[in-house]
């Protein structure tokens, strides 16, 4: 059965609410009428490679901020949480046979569910490449620098992250917008930080003086990003039923165990990332690991490698996260619109422009990881896939009163909890002018 019969986002049919249609009478097609292709490694690597983002530049910081204990003891609480919201994911998604999260809303709650759930991945979505096209304006100038062996006080337009990053959206991202996807990949930058703890000297004398009470060092405004911060790095929801979709065999139990070994993969990942990025810095290290590195030798070749593998990566993966983000734009402003070539080039373009707006006049990458992971974040980790099970799931089934559905409401409401302290926190932090992210603490 050819995929535009299950999926024409941007066509003259509205998109249908089951995963594939039901035609002459026939039963309903569920995940299992679906003949998959891809294997349980290779799924594991796409979710894997859906979680992995730039959050990771952001880990080191909140270590940071929290000391290890504490650091690791919200790692495990957040990546555990969103295995079991990937779980009443696939519960939800079991009884209605659904594979888009915006169509799990759709059929929860209507509209307004669908509604609700394309806002917060658009929001995601938008957060995600405001993180992107930050580490452009941020590491594109030291890359030219190293190159170039120039100074950095150098008042040059291409030393000029503002410049560069407006310079790199038009002549790549835009164009690569209209195309087919690409990848990412931030494995180098985890094997680099690793490296690098055992060749830098600590070119600060007060981190020996420090090091031990930055293990406990923190307050509560900068506490206060550090579990955005790793929500921001955990959500890969919107994927999950997609990959589902394509998964050779599947079963809940058996797509349950590739989410499992992606987060558990990313989740080791990402400690060793902060771990041996906090190490190297302790409570030097800026919310942007990557850019404290050229604090120390801004012509260092590894760096420069790594820098050129992370700005690739980031660069190919703004015009990937882009096309979500137009398709729900159309499909939320122009549902029954047949494909227009101007309306599909200008919101590639408004969405450009107003990221890029975003991103000059942001301080800091702080501010990005913050209002996305006390927002959309915990939408689609803790809420949306808590009340979708709650709402979905019959009570003939699970009756409301049941071990599950509570669990479920609890779930929910530990993410309404979140997402009003943290943006609690953080306005206040805003408010009072405390956030010294980006030059140390």
């Amino acid at each position: 059965m050819e995929d535009d019969q299950f999926e024409d986002a941007e066509g003259n049919q509205a998109e249908n609410e089951e995963f594939l249609p039901n035609s002459e009478g026939k039963k309903p097609m569920r995940f299992t009428d679906f003949e998959g292709k891809t294997s349980f490694g290779m799924s594991v690597f796409n979710l894997g490679n859906a979680i992995m983002g730039s959050g990771i530049l952001g880990l080191a910081y909140a270590m940071a901020n929290t000391g290890i204990i504490l650091f690791l003891f919200l790692l495990s609480a957040v990546a555990a949480l969103s295995s079991y919201s990937i779980h009443l994911l696939l519960k939800a998604s079991g009884v209605v046979g659904i594979r888009a999260y915006e169509q799990l809303g759709l059929r929860a709650f209507g509209t307004p569910g669908k509604m609700a759930a394309g806002i917060a991945i658009t929001l995601q979505n938008i957060g995600a490449m405001s993180s992107y096209l930050y580490i452009v304006k941020s590491e594109f100038p030291l890359v030219i620098q190293a190159f170039l062996k120039t100074d950095s006080a150098t008042d040059m337009w291409y030393l000029n992250g503002n410049y560069l990053v407006v310079l790199v959206s038009v002549t790549i991202i835009l164009p690569l917008a209209l195309m087919k996807q690409l990848g990412e990949c931030f494995l180098p930058f985890l094997i680099c930080v690793i490296y690098k703890k055992f060749h830098i000297s600590c070119p600060f004398e007060d981190y020996v003086f420090n090091s031990t009470a930055a293990l406990h060092h923190s307050n509560i405004s900068e506490t206060a990003y550090t579990i955005p911060i790793l929500a921001f790095a955990f959500v890969c929801h919107p994927e999950v039923l997609p990959i589902y979709t394509e998964l050779r065999n599947p079963t809940q139990r058996r797509m349950q165990h590739v989410s499992n070994i992606s987060i558990l993969v990313m989740y080791t990942m990402y400690f060793l990332a902060a771990l041996f990025g906090y190490l190297t810095f302790y409570d030097n290290v800026e919310a942007e690991l990557l850019h404290t590195y050229s604090r120390i030798d801004p012509y260092d070749t590894l760096m420069l490698c790594v820098r050129l593998a992370v700005l690739t990566a980031v660069t190919l993966t703004v015009p990937i996260v882009l096309f979500p983000v137009r398709r729900a734009f159309q499909q939320m402003l122009f549902p029954n619109k047949t494909f227009n070539w101007l309306r599909h080039i200008a919101i590639a373009v408004t969405l450009l422009t107003f990221i890029n707006i975003l991103v000059i006049f942001a301080p800091n990458i702080l501010p990005i990881f913050g209002i996305i992971g006390a927002t959309s974040a915990p939408c689609l980790i803790f809420i949306f896939p808590a009340i979708f099970y709650i709402r979905i799931v019959p009570k003939d089934v699970e009756p409301m009163h049941s071990t599950p559905k509570i669990v479920a409401a609890c779930f929910a409401c530990l993410g309404f909890l979140f997402m009003i302290m943290s943006l609690s926190f953080i306005i206040i932090d805003w408010t009072t002018g405390s956030n010294n992210a980006g030059s140390g603490h």
